[in-house]
């Protein structure tokens, strides 16, 4: 057979339509407009400091936002210290105006009912105890809380329509997640963190911005598994939960390793770093390597501490440099060199708006006035074991006469530390309580060595002194950083006092509109402390 003339049949093709599908109506679910909406806002140039406990008030951090510069109220132990001002009897009724607008009112009046003393308590009385912050929350330690940084935040948001900040140490863990949910709830716009590395805080932020639980994962030393920290807004919401608008992250840094590392493993969006030099006041992060001191046992910082201005440009997220920055001049040269701006925290702690206590501020001043001021980096007074800095100030804690004579208790427990017992739960111990309650809970001898109860002494600093059964009133102990005779430059001709907008002002009186990058001279004046090998 020739197979060439075969032909192969012809096949027609069934004709095949496609079938018509109408594409499903897809619409973006609406949204209600959230309660607290954060107004278009230049970056500022100056954030005022997050400063101890109730220095950085909302008097300080709402004038300093009046003039368009971000205002940061300190978030730390606000519990206390809101209960105190109940105590006391409300002065300007502040905090009752706060809580009328608290939206959970049910929780509010709680809050109320349990601490307003109305007229005040007598002046010899003690402040009430509070129920020490746990792993898991009672639910009356969330709701004072939400409530107290509710209103710190409320109030540094009256009366303007610009961002108000709120900073929080990541050593005091513990009451972090209803903390940041209350100040959430009055629409702070920026929260800031430091002292440590606030990995899981931008993941907070988004889950609450969203309404939904947020875990926290807490730092447990010996802990032979993860222990998670939850918060559920809904267990606390009295009928629909307000839309929240997510605040800005600044994380606070030390170095550059750190600031690239905030930015790479961080939860969610770091929106811009603060890069804090050893300078700074508060807390500072211990040098890198092998510890060496200067003749007063104060530590010494090497090449390692310094960082790379340079760097964190490369980073391409806003910065601003703080430690040693509170003159017109350093701001200058801090924005020419390629930062946002910086952050104030010395110079603002000294201002009439300041919730430092007169009698302090006053001393201060005078000795700023002659250039005297002196600040100790004290290397063992912070139960976190970071250094600490301490302005030196007669009848105050810096006095060893009396740190020696005060008698340890820990009654408020902020910097104490989780750790896992022997029996695999959670326990709690802080290396300024009674040694022998210490050691009994597996902590060193040397660990409390020169160790202070910080958390006292700065409720102190701001007028709210512990008094104990014998009498005895908890002493003061301030912090500031080692640029604080710069203030002088602030004080006018004749005057012993100077103001937020003095400040403010002299601070942007040499920023230039034209500027060119150049390396800032990152440690202050030579001379300042602290030393460097």
């Amino acid at each position: 057979m020739d197979l060439s003339k075969l032909e192969m049949p012809k096949l027609e093709m069934p004709k095949f339509e496609m079938p018509k599908f109408e594409m499903p109506k897809f619409e973006m679910p609406k949204f209600e407009l959230p309660s607290f909406e954060l107004p278009s806002f230049e970056l500022p140039k100056i954030i005022q400091g997050g400063m101890g406990v109730g220095v950085s008030n909302w008097r300080l951090a709402q004038a300093v936002s009046r003039l368009g510069q971000l205002g940061v109220v300190s978030g730390t132990a606000l519990d206390t210290l809101f209960v105190r001002r109940l105590v006391d009897g409300d002065s300007g009724g502040h905090m009752k105006r706060a809580i009328d607008a608290f939206p959970f009112q049910e929780m509010a009046r709680r809050v109320w009912n349990e601490y307003f003393v109305p007229g005040g308590k007598p002046a010899d009385a003690a402040y009430p105890a509070l129920t020490m912050h746990q792993a898991k929350q009672q639910r009356k330690v969330a709701e004072l809380l939400m409530v107290s940084n509710f209103a710190e935040v409320f109030l540094a948001k009256e009366g303007h329509k610009n961002p108000v900040g709120i900073n929080f140490l990541e050593k005091v863990q513990m009451p972090h997640l209803a903390s940041i949910y209350g100040a959430m709830l009055a629409g702070v716009g920026y929260v800031l963190m430091g002292a440590g590395i606030p990995l899981h805080i931008p993941g907070v932020l988004d889950a609450l911005a969203a309404q939904h639980a947020a875990v926290y994962k807490l730092a447990v030393v010996g802990a032979t598994e993860d222990v998670y920290m939850n918060f559920d807004p809904a267990d606390y919401a009295e009928g629909k939960l307000p839309e929240l608008v997510r605040p800005k992250f600044l994380a606070i840094v030390s170095s550059n390793t750190l600031a690239t590392t905030m930015l790479r493993r961080a939860s969610g969006k770091v929106d811009g770093l603060v890069y804090e030099s050893p300078i700074a006041g508060g807390h500072n992060a211990p040098p890198r390597g092998k510890l060496q001191v200067n003749e007063a046992g104060e530590p010494l910082y090497g090449e390692r501490d310094r960082i790379s201005v340079e760097d964190l440009r490369a980073l391409g997220v806003p910065f601003w440099l703080a430690g040693g920055y509170g003159s017109p001049g350093k701001v200058r040269e801090a924005i020419e060199a390629g930062a946002t701006g910086v952050q104030v925290g010395t110079v603002f702690a000294l201002t009439e708006e300041s919730g430092l206590r007169d009698d302090l501020k006053t001393e201060l001043l005078s000795q700023v006035r002659e250039r005297r001021g002196h600040i100790f980096t004290d290397r063992l007074a912070s139960p976190t074991g970071f250094p600490f800095k301490v302005a030196v100030l007669e009848g105050t804690g810096s006095q060893l006469p009396i740190y020696e004579q005060r008698k340890r208790v820990c009654d408020l427990g902020y910097l104490r530390e989780p750790y896992e017992g022997g029996d695999g739960k959670v326990g709690y111990r802080c290396a300024a309580e009674p040694v022998a309650n210490y050691l009994a809970k597996g902590g060193k001898q040397e660990d409390t060595v020169g160790r202070k109860c910080l958390c006292n002494s700065l409720l102190a600093n701001v007028g709210h002194a512990q008094i104990r059964k014998d009498g005895r009133v908890e002493a003061a102990l301030v912090t500031a950083g080692d640029d604080i005779n710069t203030a002088s430059e602030f004080m006018a001709d004749g005057k012993m006092t100077y103001s937020v907008a003095d400040v403010v002002g002299q601070l942007l009186s040499r920023v230039r509109e034209s500027q060119t990058a150049t390396e800032p001279e990152l440690y202050g004046a030579p001379g300042m402390n602290p030393v460097f090998i």
